[in-house]
């Protein structure tokens, strides 16, 4: 067995560009993505907290987490280990003892297009966890696997270096190029959207699509 690992050294995404990206909702950055990008079927498994981060990209077999170990021995400060499992939830692909070493080396978190296990304590902690499922069973530890090409998770395409931000409301990735005029049109729809509630407040919303009534202006 052989774990095929492709670029290894991804370039990095100015941290004070992530750390902008952490204030912004996935909502926001949903819309300004046409709508049509983003992670689905996910949901968060940690306690609390917003991720964002660079792509470190692992691709495994169902239900086989050697690569993911792998990976794990290479991730550094910032990288989101984003696993594409192939949504297979008959195995958890990694448990506590993964997240403490992703913890200790700096990662910003984990999304798995599969299960976990040791539920109980990704939820009594902030280091972000995404996930399919939860499931006791173990994975088998035989490989292949790819890390560092392009996955896909959850019906999205994600590229090793791409930027990846989770909150409540689930995760979306992003490529670097696109990634300052995205701010910058993130920002401007959260400004108003906070006149918009700002208004609501004041009772001065008039909603831009309310219904008007027809008439059938049909002779007979």
């Amino acid at each position: 067995m052989t774990i095929v690992t492709v670029s290894p050294s991804v370039p990095k995404v100015a941290p004070s560009l992530i750390d902008a990206f952490k204030l912004a909702p996935t909502s926001v950055i949903s819309d300004n993505l046409e709508r049509l990008a983003g992670v689905v079927g996910l949901q968060p498994f940690h306690r609390s907290g917003r991720m964002a981060g660079t792509a470190f990209t692992v691709r495994t077999r169902p239900g086989d987490n050697l690569a993911i170990h792998h990976a794990l021995q290479l991730v550094g400060p910032g990288d989101v280990i984003v696993v594409d499992g192939q949504g297979d939830e008959t195995r958890a692909l990694i448990g506590e003892i993964m997240r403490d070493i992703a913890l200790r080396r700096g990662a910003a978190g984990f999304v798995i297009d599969g299960a976990i296990r040791d539920v109980a304590a990704f939820r009594a902690s902030d280091f972000p966890c995404f996930a399919r499922a939860v499931i006791h069973r173990g994975p088998y530890k035989t490989g292949p696997g790819v890390i560092n090409a392009p996955v896909s998770i959850g019906g999205a395409v994600i590229s090793p270096g791409d930027i990846i931000v989770g909150d409540e409301d689930g995760v979306v990735s992003f490529s670097p190029s696109i990634a300052e005029t995205l701010l910058a049109a993130v920002r401007a729809q959260i400004t108003r959207e906070e006149e918009t509630l700002k208004e609501i407040r004041e009772g001065r919303y008039e909603s831009p699509y309310g219904t008007q009534a027809t008439q059938d202006q049909r002779t007979t």
